[in-house]
This record gives structure tokens, sequence and C-alpha cells, in this order.
């Protein structure tokens, strides 16, 4: 994916299954500055086009619904763009688990677009299988699953936000190896092989970004030289994606249930790389997920 610099103007395309949180994306990058239109059908982008180049990057909403979408035209859309001297082109998928997204329209009480009657979960089912091409070809993948309306506005500023795009973004996560790997990361490491707080019963409830967690994790003689090599190549690898032109790198660490281990070493990684300048977020899946649920 090309890096945008001040000459050039990101043009964001977005997409994902109704429910997914497409219309909240939208209005987080116009908060952003985007000049931002939802629900744009897509004959009408080459008129957009052709009018002088805006002084500020677009984001449009791309809806399934309209009639004159489908993949082919998606993919036509971007090549059009991409031949436009001056704007970047960048698809950014909004993804959301089927069980996640019946929920959705079930406490909303909403009829799904593509849903005949009211089998709502069987118009989740074929737009899910028409947009899937579209998601493996996405620049951009946002997960909203387990996010709230104000973590997806976060996890959108942290990919889009209009600072320095010549520096590589680095999102840290944690995450529990019984609920599945996360979506979308480059690179996963398993944290399982270090002792594990969960069996002191004095830590238990306790989580790794406690002080106390993170001293008996490190009782483990492996666990200072993990954390050190670990961080090295990081450092190692960083600056060769950015020279490729990689502007955004997703790292995740698990553990068996995402509280103790992972989390200390996810906070140990990210606190490494920020101290090292790099633009750094952290996030733990499980601790959200357990949060959303208390309140």
């Amino acid at each position: 994916m090309t890096t945008a610099t001040p000459d050039v103007r990101r043009l964001v395309l977005v997409t994902g299954p109704a429910g997914a949180g497409r219309a909240s994306a939208i209005r987080a990058l116009e908060d952003l500055g985007y000049e931002a239109i939802d629900n744009m059908p897509l004959r009408l982008i080459p008129a957009l086009l052709e009018n002088p180049i805006p002084d500020k990057p677009v984001a449009l909403g791309i809806d399934p619904r309209n009639r004159d979408f489908s993949v082919a035209s998606v993919m036509d859309t971007l090549g059009r763009i991409s031949a436009v001297q001056g704007l970047v082109p960048e698809l950014l998928y909004l993804d959301c688990r089927t069980d996640v997204l019946l929920n959705r329209f079930s406490e909303t009480r909403r009829r799904h677009p593509l849903a005949e009657a009211d089998r709502v979960e069987a118009g989740i089912q074929r737009e899910l299988e028409l947009l899937a091409p579209l998601k493996s070809c996405a620049d951009i993948l946002i997960d909203t699953s387990d996010l709230n309306v104000h973590q997806l506005r976060a996890e959108v500023e942290h990919w889009f936000s209009k600072g320095d795009h010549s520096q590589l973004a680095v999102s840290v996560q944690s995450f529990s190896y019984k609920r599945g790997l996360p979506r979308a990361v480059d690179m996963v490491f398993d944290c399982r092989f270090l002792r594990n707080p969960f069996w002191e019963p004095s830590l238990r409830a306790s989580t790794g970004q406690d002080t106390a967690v993170r001293d008996y994790i490190r009782t483990d003689p492996r666990a200072k030289e993990f954390e050190t090599k670990l961080a090295d190549m990081m450092f190692w690898l960083l600056p060769a994606y950015l020279a490729e032109g990689k502007s955004h790198l997703s790292v995740a660490l698990g553990c068996t249930g995402g509280q103790h281990r992972s989390v200390a070493m996810a906070e140990t990684l990210g606190a490494a790389l920020a101290d090292a300048g790099w633009q750094v977020s952290i996030r733990h899946r499980e601790l959200d997920r357990h949060k959303r649920k208390e309140a």
C-alpha cells in the first residue's frame, strides 16, 4: 500500500456487512477532517474524480445494498482512483462475526437489507459471501466483533489520523487462544510457555497490567530473554517494513486466558517500541470484553 505524503490525498472506500459499524467509521473519519460521504453510489465516483482534487482526504461509504454494487465495480473504482495523480486509494473493510451481527440486529429489531422476510441470519450469510473477495484484498481490516462504538472510533483514529504518514503505526494486542486467533494481524507470538500466574491464588484475579503479575512472570528465567529478543526482532523488522512502504503493522501475543502472560508481554513490548519512538497502540481483547460485560 502506498504511503500518503503532503502532496498526495488519501481516498478511503469504507465497506463491510450491515451492522459492522460502517456509519460509525464514516463519522469518525469526518471528525478527523476527511470529506466524508456515506452510501455513495459507485456510478457517481468517476464524476467526483473529474473535479479538482480536494485539499483534504476523502472517505466514501460503499453500501452493498446499492443497485450498482458489485465486487467488480468496486475493484474497477479502486483502479480508476489509482490512475488519478495525487490520490492514494485505500479499502477499509469493517468485519464482524456472524453471531455478533445477528445479536446486533436482534437488539435493534432492524430488518437485514438482504434478508427475505424475517430470516436475518440468511441475509447476513448472503452479504458476507458477497463481500468475501473485498475482505481478502482490503488494505485495512478492522474486526468490530469485540468493539464498542468508542473503541471503533479509536481504531479508526489510529489508522487514519492525519499525522506523519511517513511513520509506521504499530498495533500490539493480547488475546486468549481459547477464543481463537485475532483477525487481520501480521504477526502472532505464543506466550504460553511462560510461568502462568493463574496458578498463584493471590494473582488469579489480577491481570498482566499489574506489577505483581509482571514480577511473577519474570521469575521464569526465560521471560527476560523473550522480552529482549522479541523487542530486538521488532527493532530490526520495523525499519524494513517502513522502507518497503508499509504504514500499518499489527502484532498479537497470546496465552491461554488472555489475562496474564500475553497482557504483560504486550504491555512490555508496546512500552519498548514507544520508548524507541514508534507510534504504538495497545489493546487487550479479553480484558476489553470483560469490561463490557461488567458495564
